[in-house]
């Protein structure tokens, strides 16, 4: 299908627009993209149904991105769990108390706004420091009362768009015992880990004491996949399995004692701290984590040119290396070792 004169004429002047709004040369690159795929879904073979598909989800994320908006500088952790569990189940209590300490450590949670584990981690966290992505089923209500009606809400239609907004948004991440979706929310956090398709965070799979959960599941996969060579050994890195609720806190504060964030610029990873490292301090570990960079180079640096540009974190310390690895479990160690200082 071509595209009528009307309909360019109006995409030509939308992409104009862009040369006046404040925005980054990046997001302009960006939003111009956006749109020439929407025009390509005007006059492309799109059925109706494509069509639905993806205004719906641009929709729903662009609500969501706007709710999350007021409190992008804010840590948060989201936290999975069964809507099964039921108020008076040691699970519900496990939950309510590690997300009121990680309130405490001043981390917003963000949960799935249902039932179950998702209303005893806002009922821990409390109303002011929860967040709530639900999703649109037959057989739910809607939001637990903790958070229905709260300006920090959003309903999702779809199951990616909800996940996309928990995970993109959060620091950390709190798996509870739950079901076939808590499983798919957990593995696919480990997928994205893995695979660098998201950034470096800690994933704690906590379990209530005497009654494991993780622990026997992770150890009946770990050595089959192992075995079969699916995973590698530093892949059982990107999580951690306790019961205890300080532990849990402790290995997702800790991971931003120093760490602050990532971000590639032309192939090259910056890390990026709240402080520098002391150079002979620093030395030492270029040298033992020299395998990390394909070139065995690792350096302390400032600002790339074009995080400059996009006001991305610009006056925090770096170090900076040419990745090797395929995914990011061999790089928790380096920032481990960052956050001793």
């Amino acid at each position: 299908m071509a595209t009528s004169s009307n309909t360019q004429k109006a995409i030509e002047e939308l992409l104009k627009s862009f040369e006046n709004v404040q925005r980054t040369a990046s997001d302009v690159r960006q939003l111009n993209r956006f749109i020439n795929t929407v025009s390509d879904l005007v006059s492309g073979p799109s059925s109706s149904l494509d069509i639905k598909i993806a205004s719906s989800a641009v929709e729903e994320m662009s609500r969501a991105f706007t709710m999350f908006a007021p409190y992008r500088d804010v840590r948060k952790v989201s936290i999975f769990g069964s809507a099964r569990t039921t108020p008076d189940s040691p699970i519900y209590a496990l939950t309510a108390a590690t997300a009121k300490a990680l309130a405490d450590h001043q981390f917003m949670v963000v949960t799935g706004a249902g039932p179950g584990i998702m209303e005893a981690g806002m009922v821990g966290a409390g109303k002011e420091n929860s967040i709530g992505v639900s999703i649109r089923l037959p057989f739910e209500t809607g939001a637990n009362s903790v958070i229905a009606g709260d300006d920090k809400y959003v309903s999702m239609r779809y199951f990616f768009t909800r996940k996309l907004m928990l995970v993109k948004e959060s620091h950390a991440f709190l798996c509870m015992p739950g079901g076939f979706g808590t499983l798919d929310e957990t593995f696919e956090l480990l997928t994205l880990a893995q695979t660098a398709k998201s950034v470096p965070v800690p994933i704690v799979f906590l379990e209530v004491p005497g009654h494991p959960f993780w622990t026997p599941l992770m150890k009946a996969m770990e050595p089959l996949l192992l075995d079969h060579g699916l995973i590698s050994p530093s892949d059982t890195s990107l999580y951690t399995i306790t019961d205890n609720i300080e532990d849990a806190v402790s290995e997702i504060t800790r991971f931003y004692s120093n760490y602050d964030s990532i971000r590639f610029v032309n192939d090259v990873l910056y890390i990026r701290m709240k402080r520098a490292v002391p150079s002979d301090r620093f030395s030492e570990i270029a040298t033992r984590f020299a395998s990390l960079a394909t070139d065995g180079e690792i350096l302390q640096t400032t600002a790339t040119t074009e995080e400059v540009k996009d006001n991305d974190v610009p006056d925090l310390p770096r170090v900076s290396l040419k990745y090797a690895a395929k995914g990011f479990a061999d790089l928790r160690g380096l920032i481990n070792a960052l956050n001793e200082f």
